[in-house]
């Protein structure tokens, strides 16, 4: 069955027909062919081969080394057909999975978006072919019973249908200036357009139902709980077609394997992907594409027309930094790395995927027009139009912030780019132990700017992104405390981007100063070898610290409990100081505002006193 089920699948990648529908038609001529086929590889199918041109053929071993077999990972065979107007999504998803190192007895499928509201549905499932019921213990959660278990080196294969409506998201995404003032803004954030439509863009990330890690008694991690990230999963391998209108694109991560024009006048594009922990799918339309090459990695740039001056610098951006991070971490494994432009919302600035990642439109469109970054700030309300009166009356304050932006800009693909390996290819709970990769991406963006413009331009970024995160939270009224937790024991995403993305990275700066750089470099090398494709644990980075300097092991976690297990920030971090903040943020020439206590006795104009009050209300959630 297995062996019938990847020849046919294998035509259908490229011929566009699912593995399930029968015989397949002649092939439609094809507008991009799709890649060679593999060189053939003892004891790995075809249709396996075809997702290892995802795989650097140099990497394919240590993938072996880590994870068993590769044949034997996870597999999904995916065929979807979109359709923007509608915000429509149908088709269907099969599902392989091998009984490794116990009897498999039932199966879980977690599809993210119906965190928000149920907007995917599940059905027509069939076991081996046979129906079968389809159970739903949560909302993001489907369970497929296996009424025989499978035994030891078997599989059991489900395939089901998909149906999904994808809700509208915001034209632009709206402002980023409430992430960068702050990390995020007050509340729970939800997915900030993981799965949303615009009017020339929809994101579909998590519509494709993927097997989740399991814990030592079979039950599955957590699903998203409205902060932080969505989820991620055991690397597996995906074949997948995607079919929307003539005039749209499909990105998604893998190798592509062709475009393919259908007699409908629509067009089908083909992906390959190899032990990735996740499948985003993104469609765009009027987008262009400027590519790289980095260390045999296709580095791709998609981005709006009218972006089309960003989309170009952060092309630039991720080939440095990928060159950077390649040289000092080692090589990334897969084939092709693609950062799109998109519309995300409430306040982020990039999401992050193996061999994909999202960058904020308001990013690329703010460092050219600062006004059009404040867009959308309902929580500032009228905040822009009193900087562009600023503005206009010689204020710089616009100039600044813009300054500022294209930095953020930077820094965000920075940030994005650290992802592919922590937890890309290092993996650890997003939800259980968010501080793992969150705090070391940050922490890795930051090195990088150490790297590419000297220790005084890191200096500087480390204050304005990490140090003044944790201080405007703390003078909204949030309270300091414990930033290794689970995404649910968050208040809202003020206080886990404070926490998590302001104060816990510089755990890895004090742990820096303590062994030196060469041991630093030595630890986060050793990490990434270690823990490649695998699953790291809280403490786990110390740990490699610590065998780089053994005589600073008791130090080194201490440290960790510092930062991460207690409430130390006021006293490590310094006292706020309102006035830098706002210079750093590119709001500055408002006078001497001296810190939030001192406010009322500070003398500022009426615009500035304006300015102030907004901020500040916005800051708090009023």
């Amino acid at each position: 069955m297995r062996t019938f089920l990847r020849g046919c699948l294998l035509w259908g990648v490229l011929s566009g027909v699912p593995a399930w529908s029968g015989p397949p038609p002649a092939p439609t001529p094809v507008s991009t062919p799709p890649a060679p086929a593999p060189a053939s590889t003892p004891d790995v199918s075809p249709e396996v081969q075809l997702c290892l041109q995802h795989l650097k053929p140099s990497e394919r071993a240590r993938a072996a080394k880590a994870l068993g077999p590769l044949e034997e990972l996870p597999r999904y065979r995916v065929q979807l057909d979109v359709d923007p107007v509608k915000r429509e999504v149908t088709g269907r998803v099969q599902v392989e999975v091998v009984a490794r190192t116990r009897p498999l007895t039932e199966l879980y499928l977690r599809l993210t978006p119906n965190a928000q509201e149920r907007q995917v549905t599940l059905s027509e499932a069939k076991l081996g072919g046979q129906p079968v019921k389809l159970e739903q213990p949560e909302p993001t959660l489907y369970r497929v019973p296996l009424a025989d278990p499978v035994p030891v080196g078997a599989a059991a294969v489900v395939d089901v249908a998909l149906k999904a409506t994808v809700p509208p998201g915001e034209a632009g995404g709206g402002s980023v200036l409430s992430g960068l003032l702050g990390g995020s803004s007050r509340g729970r954030g939800g997915d900030h357009g993981a799965f949303s439509a615009t009017e020339d863009f929809v994101s579909l990330v998590g519509v494709v139902p993927l097997v989740p890690p399991t814990d030592a008694t079979g039950q599955p991690w957590a699903g998203p709980q409205g902060i932080g990230d969505l989820a991620l999963y055991e690397p597996a391998h995906v074949l997948a077609t995607v079919t929307v209108p003539s005039g749209w694109k499909v990105h998604a991560t893998g190798a592509p394997m062709g475009e393919v024009p259908e007699r409908n006048g629509r067009m089908r594009y083909a992906f390959a992907a190899a032990a990735v922990r996740d499948f985003p799918i993104l469609v765009s339309k009027g987008y262009e594409q400027s590519t790289a090459t980095v260390g045999g990695v296709t580095v791709e740039s998609h981005y709006s027309a009218r972006d089309k001056a960003a989309g170009l610098r952060v092309l630039k951006y991720a080939s440095s930094m990928l060159e950077e991070y390649e040289r000092r971490l080692g090589p990334l494994p897969y084939t092709h790395f693609r950062v799109v432009e998109a519309p995300l919302s409430g306040g982020a600035g990039g999401m992050e995927f193996p061999g994909l990642v999202t960058v904020a439109t308001s990013l690329y469109r703010g460092s050219a027009d600062p006004a059009e970054a404040l867009a959308g700030l309902k929580e500032l309300e009228g905040l822009q139009e009193l900087l562009s009166a600023m503005g206009q009356g010689g204020n710089p304050a616009l100039a600044h912030l813009g300054e500022v932006l294209e930095r953020t800009l930077e820094f965000t693909v920075a940030h994005e780019v650290a992802h592919q390996y922590f937890a890309g290819l290092v993996g650890s709970d997003p939800i259980k132990l968010p501080v793992v990769d969150e705090s070391l991406a940050q922490y890795t963006a930051l090195l990088y700017v150490e790297w590419k413009h000297g220790k005084a331009a890191a200096d500087a970024q480390r204050k304005e992104a990490l140090v003044q995160s944790y201080h405007l939270y703390r003078m909204s009224g949030g309270k300091d405390g414990r930033a290794d937790r689970s995404t649910d024991d968050f208040a809202d995403e003020f206080e886990y981007g404070a926490l998590v993305y302001g104060k816990a990275p510089l755990m890895f700066h004090a742990s820096r100063q303590l062994v030196g750089d060469a041991a630093f470099l030595q630890a986060m090398r050793s990490y990434v070898d270690t823990y490649r494709f695998r699953w790291a644990c809280g403490d786990c980075f110390t740990r490699e610290l610590a065998k780089a300097s053994p005589p600073n092991a008791k130090r080194l976690d201490a440290l960790r409990v510092r930062w991460w297990q207690e409430a130390h920030g006021d006293e490590d971090l310094g006292k706020p100081d309102l006035a830098s903040i706002l210079g750093a943020q590119g709001l500055g020439d408002l006078g001497d505002l001296g810190s939030l206590g001192d406010l009322t006795d500070t003398q500022m104009d009426p615009a500035s006193q304006q300015l102030m009050e907004q901020l500040l209300k916005g800051l708090q959630g009023e």
